[in-house]
């Protein structure tokens, strides 16, 4: 046995040696069988990208297909027909993450922030995300972000619904006025997008974690996006395939099932949309694929 070999064997305790790409896909369908914590919802069919209505008809669909394999939907925006995904997850009998979705435009932040706020008073949201990787794209400055922040806590006082905002795990470190003012860390980690090799992944992720759990200072985190991409581009150790996006999940549920960490896996099905944003990656992060197969 390589010295590799036994260092992969350690950090992610499943022997794959000497699975074909058969064994794995089948070892990924009883790991999704079992189901997961929750699932980030990609309401977004082929053509289609953020700002385009979307109808009720798509969100129930999707929403059906993941129903069977998760406890929780994050969504990432209340207008555009995202308002729907809570409502319709909630009459599935599953719990939500609703998130605002903020960025530079002072009139869309309001749209959202009051959707949000709506939502909430409605009784279909479980936790409330005011903003998502605000801080890294620079879209607000941090005193901005924190008015948004107390305003929807303000507004929504009497209803005990936690109240977080979303970014990478570092930033909860990095800008303690904000952890501060959450109710909840709400952590995005993704060991891909720092060039780590999938042998080392899941213990890359687990540093993630506690770093954030460290800044928290006590108060609860949940990982709200992780995952690995299935094509595309290598980024430095980072490359993507089919093996190491099957290996990913299943490691990843493992850690979440054993150590009871709950998890928001990245994502439910490929976005073409996204390729804009994040390169040729940005295509598949998807367990299902863009025309709603299961990929694995």
């Amino acid at each position: 046995m390589s010295l590799r070999r036994e260092k992969f064997l350690a950090l992610a305790s499943i022997d794959y040696a000497g699975m074909s790409i058969n064994d794995l896909r089948e070892l990924f369908r009883k790991s999704l069988k079992s189901g997961m914590h929750g699932l980030c919802s990609s309401p977004y069919e082929e053509g289609q990208e953020p700002g385009d209505q979307l109808s009720e008809a798509q969100i129930r669909r999707r929403l059906e297909i993941m129903k069977p394999y998760t406890n929780w939907i994050r969504s990432f925006s209340c207008t555009d027909g995202n308002e729907l995904i809570p409502k319709i997850a909630k009459e599935m009998g599953m719990k939500t993450l609703v998130g605002a979705w903020l960025g530079d435009d002072p009139d869309i932040n309001k749209k959202e922030l009051e959707g949000l706020i709506s939502l909430c008073h409605q009784g279909v949201v479980d936790i409330a995300a005011v903003g998502n990787e605000v801080m890294y794209r620079g879209d607000l400055n941090e005193a901005e972000l924190l008015d948004k922040i107390f305003y929807v806590k303000a507004s929504i006082k009497d209803l005990d619904i936690p109240v977080g905002y979303v970014d990478a795990y570092y930033e909860f470190h990095d800008r303690p006025a904000i952890t501060d003012a959450c109710d909840v860390i709400l952590a995005n980690c993704y060991p891909f997008w720092e060039g780590c090799d999938l042998d080392y992944s899941i213990l890359y992720m687990k540093d993630m974690y506690h770093k954030a759990k460290r800044a928290g200072n006590g108060k609860k985190v949940i990982i709200t996006e992780t995952g690995w991409p299935s094509e595309g581009t290598n980024l430095q150790g980072a490359f993507p395939s089919e093996e190491n996006a099957i290996k990913y999940f299943i490691n990843t549920q493992k850690w979440s099932q054993e150590e009871d960490i709950e998890i928001f896996y990245f994502s439910s099905f490929d976005e073409s949309w996204k390729v804009g944003g994040e390169g040729d990656v940005g295509a598949f992060w998807g367990i299902w694929d863009k025309n709603e197969k299961l990929k694995y």
